[in-house]
């Protein structure tokens, strides 16, 4: 493969991590607006919303099945336009059984979506020879951020779901499908024997598990942290209203800027290294949290979890393709499944140790758990300059 078509490869794989950052910020940050459209009732919001999660998980199972047949790239490029379109479905819908078909769909296609996203991530790492997965997710997080800004822009002028999502999916979807063409993966450089990812080798889950037990403690922090944060900072630290909207926005921030550079930290002083500090400032901003005397401690705290948090997930499927580099896809696949398990167990945990205990105890739990990530900081395996072998021809040129 040339170096340029592994640019095109990167810019186009950034890209869809974008757009699916988007996507997913303006579904989640106007659930009351859909609540409302619908009629839905507090008490049966819990399993609408439970239900993207598990759907999402099925379909990623089922990715693994699907790229043993075809490419993850061809996968990523047709989830991605579904996602988009299940987005304008629930703003389009009138009747419930309407956002019933919408977030099914939506959670199936997000599944297959991350799954061959970070499929292909991997690859193309391997090709690179060289940490490059915090980027993609860099790209998400900004996403994110462009996202939840859009949707407090529909929020703040009395947007409707369909006024607010259709110029984003007019836009999103012809430059995803474009942005398509160039999807590259690393192929079998860096693989032993030269097998293809997710092609041959087992993977067996005895290995695999200290990583998916990482990804759920990384997605419990980060579900308490899109969940509770405001509520903490108003109903605990006696902030504003308008300031507890503040965290959950510092917190996305603060993860952009950390992934944005966390791959130099990896190439300068290896993945496990990276890991166990993020692992550590994140323990030690939900200990701010849960001792904060006030609204601004809180603040603090929140920001130090973003910078610590958002190393770890990229990482973790990374250090999946290594362990299993003749079935990476596979492992991948698997991986992604406590992505969405540590997301629905997070928020509700928090809530339950909340209300029987207190909220400050609650944060510690997700403390505790994150910091059990230095236990399985070894599985994070090779320093960077060991990693795939593969392409030395982009690794000498230093490719993007």
């Amino acid at each position: 493969m040339t170096d340029a078509r592994l640019r095109y490869g990167r810019a186009s794989l950034a890209l869809s991590f974008l757009v699916q950052g988007v996507a997913f910020a303006l579904l989640v940050t106007r659930i009351p607006a859909i609540q409302d459209r619908y009629g839905i009732s507090d008490g049966l919001l819990p399993a609408f919303l439970a239900a993207v999660p598990v759907l999402a998980g099925v379909a990623s199972v089922a990715t693994e099945k699907v790229v043993a047949r075809v490419r993850p790239g061809v996968v990523l490029r047709w989830a991605q336009p579904v996602v988009l379109l299940a987005l304008l479905g629930v703003g389009a819908g009138s009747e419930v059984w309407h956002a019933v078909v919408a977030l099914g769909v939506f959670g199936l296609a997000v599944g297959a979506l991350d799954a061959s996203m970070n499929m292909m991530g991997v690859s193309l790492q391997r090709a690179y020879g060289r940490s490059i997965m915090l980027g993609f997710h860099a790209a998400y997080s900004l996403g994110g951020i462009a996202g939840a800004s859009l949707a407090w822009a529909g929020a703040h002028w009395d947007l409707s779901l369909l006024v607010s999502y259709l110029p984003v999916v007019v836009v999103l979807l012809p430059a995803a499908l474009i942005g398509s063409r160039w999807y590259a993966e690393g192929g079998t450089g860096g693989d032993p024997a030269g097998v293809k990812p997710g092609q041959g080798g087992a993977v067996p889950f005895r290995l695999l598990l200290p990583l998916c037990l990482v990804m759920a403690f990384a997605y419990i922090g980060d579900s308490t942290v899109s969940n509770w944060s405001a509520k903490y900072l108003q109903d605990v630290l006696g902030s504003s209203e308008q300031l507890a909207t503040v965290p959950y926005n510092v917190y996305m921030v603060t993860t952009l800027l950390g992934r944005a550079v966390g791959d130099l930290g990896v190439r300068r002083f290896g993945a496990a290294a990276v890991v166990r500090g993020g692992s550590v400032l994140a323990a030690v901003g939900f200990a701010v949290v849960a001792v904060a005397p006030g609204a601004w401690w809180g603040m603090l705290g929140f920001t130090l979890l973003g910078l610590g948090l958002c190393v770890i997930v990229p990482q973790t499927f990374a250090a999946a393709g290594r362990m299993f580099p003749g079935a990476s896809d596979v492992a991948v696949a698997r991986l992604n499944v406590f992505n969405y398990v540590g997301f629905l167990v997070g928020s509700p945990l928090v809530g339950a140790l909340g209300d029987a205990w207190s909220y400050r105890g609650a944060m510690l739990v997700p403390m505790v758990l994150v910091l059990a990530t230095l236990v399985y900081a070894r599985s994070f395996g090779a320093e960077p300059a060991r990693y795939g072998g593969g392409h030395e021809r982009a690794r000498a040129a230093d490719v993007g």
